[in-house]
């Protein structure tokens, strides 16, 4: 007797997928040259600006790779651009990019960040710390809560934050099986927060330096203003109290965090597809765990405490804290000095994707500089600007920018010297103006799947930057609408 084969639908073959998606690719490019080859230098690109950025998003969530789409959308405003000069544009972008003051800090920061955890964890540090720490914690209730309050202690960075707090906290909350997602929320949403609320971190005089360089501040008042703004910083302060309750288990998992956390439960705390950093070998736990615990803490606490003598400049601090370390653990004869240089290189590697993903982010931002993004956004909406509208919408505007450009600093030294002044014609509270912009990008930040802090948090925590992003959202999106009730009943 003989089998019938049913036959593959046309539209299921791996053969017809790969002309469609050719085809709509091709004709993406035609539309980008179409449109860079018919418009006029000098003038908006308006709603187009917007094209872009909408690829990159659709692109990553159809394909769920983040630097591929980043890549993809810069590389389509450059044929908005200028078509004719596609290649050579996309040389200066790339240069200027590489050059960026930013991007040399960040480069320097994450790497050196790396290598720093990579001596760590082979010298045995992080083990002895989390051992400690796993004889104290009973539940998954305390792993979670402990994860929390560590992310308040570390305050000075959220780079720091989400490196060092993901790293030393991996071993304890797989135990009680916490998913690396449900961690890698925990750091992410922590560490912005508190960074923007507490005037003593980088967040903060970076800020200030924008508002005394925008003549919001006298010079020297920068963080008197900026404190005086802290109070109306209320996505900070309302996400803060909600990752308190997620880490209580007073508010239940959400979403996509449900599938992560019932995996989690079955025994799988990292998600399929995902390696977990490898440094090449971990040393064993401290013989002694008071030095083992202060083989971690003390190179923490001078990272810490360089950073702020330094003011508040995380690149001397995690120059500071390697010298430290690779002299303290020497003389404890922890590793040979030699292997002690081979872990910074492999830290270093280690962060190599993450920064390929943020690099990618601050080309499409470069580009989306190019075309007018933020200011036909802005001058769009400014016109139908009300004082008590005002601190709202601004909120939400500003939220989804940074959401779409993956800039939470670097959007508003162009949005600050726009949004500011419009505030202060219409009368409206300076320092609930500068909550209002400030809130934003902490939200945009949390928001955004090819956010620094997202791929950072993700990479310490042992998943992808989009896993992390689809199951943080419904999280952020709840800070974000009780975010925007609020301005809108003190505006």
């Amino acid at each position: 007797m003989t089998t019938a084969v049913s036959p593959i639908p046309l539209s299921s073959s791996p053969f017809f997928r790969r002309i469609v998606t050719t085809t709509a690719l091709l004709a993406i490019v035609f539309t980008a040259i179409t449109i860079g080859t018919h418009h006029q230098p000098g003038t908006s690109f308006g709603w187009l600006s917007l094209l872009p950025t909408a690829l990159v998003l659709v692109f990553a969530l159809v394909t769920r790779r983040t630097a591929e789409a980043l890549f993809f959308g810069t590389l389509i405003g450059l044929l908005m651009i200028d078509p004719n000069n596609f290649i050579v544009n996309a040389v200066d972008v790339s240069i200027t990019v590489m050059i960026d003051e930013t991007i040399a800090w960040l480069i320097l920061v994450c790497g050196l960040m790396g290598g720093l955890i990579a001596i760590m964890e082979k010298a045995g540090s992080i083990l002895s710390f989390s051992e400690t720490l796993v004889k104290r914690v009973k539940t998954k209730r305390q792993s979670m809560i402990l994860t929390f309050v560590l992310g308040l202690l570390v305050f000075i960075d959220d780079y720091l934050n989400a490196i060092a707090i993901s790293s030393s906290m991996k071993r304890i909350t797989d135990k009680y099986r916490v998913s690396r997602e449900k961690l890698a929320y925990l750091v992410d949403s922590t560490a912005a927060p508190i960074c923007v609320l507490l005037p003593i971190s980088t967040w903060a005089i970076f800020f200030a330096s924008l508002l005394e360089a925008n003549n919001i501040a006298e010079a020297g008042q920068g963080i008197v203003t900026y404190m005086e703004a802290i109070p109306y910083m209320a996505y900070g302060w309302i996400t803060l109290v909600l990752v308190a309750l997620v880490a209580s288990q007073k508010i239940p998992d959400l979403g996509p965090m449900k599938a992560a956390e019932l995996r989690a439960k079955n025994g799988q705390p990292q998600p399929d597809g995902v390696e977990d950093i490898d440094f090449g070998g971990n040393g064993g736990a401290h013989p002694s765990a008071i030095m083992g615990v202060l083989n971690f803490v003390l190179p923490m606490v001078v990272l810490v405490g360089t950073s702020w003598y330094y003011g508040i400049d995380l690149l001397a601090g995690v120059f500071v804290a390697i010298l430290f370390t690779i002299v303290f653990y020497g003389l404890q004869e922890l590793m040979p000095v030699n292997s002690m240089f081979d872990s910074i290189y492999d830290g270093i590697k280690v962060m190599l994707l993450p920064l390929a993903i943020v690099i990618a982010g601050f080309a499409i931002k470069n580009v989306n500089s190019q075309i007018g993004l933020t200011e036909y956004v802005i001058e769009t909406v400014a016109p139908h600007l009300s004082p008590a509208l005002f601190p709202a919408i601004i909120f939400v505007l500003m939220t989804t920018l940074v959401f779409v450009t993956a800039s939470s600093w670097g959007l508003f030294v162009v949005a600050m010297p726009i949004v500011l002044p419009i505030a202060e014609q219409l009368g409206v509270s300076m320092p609930l103006a500068i909550g209002a912009l400030i809130s934003a990008s902490a939200a945009g930040s949390h928001s955004c799947f090819f956010s620094d802090s997202t791929v950072l948090s993700a990479q310490g925590s042992g998943c992808t930057a989009m896993q992390h992003a689809t199951t943080q959202i419904p999280y952020a999106m709840i800070g974000i609408v009780a975010t925007t009730v609020f301005f809108l009943v003190v505006g």
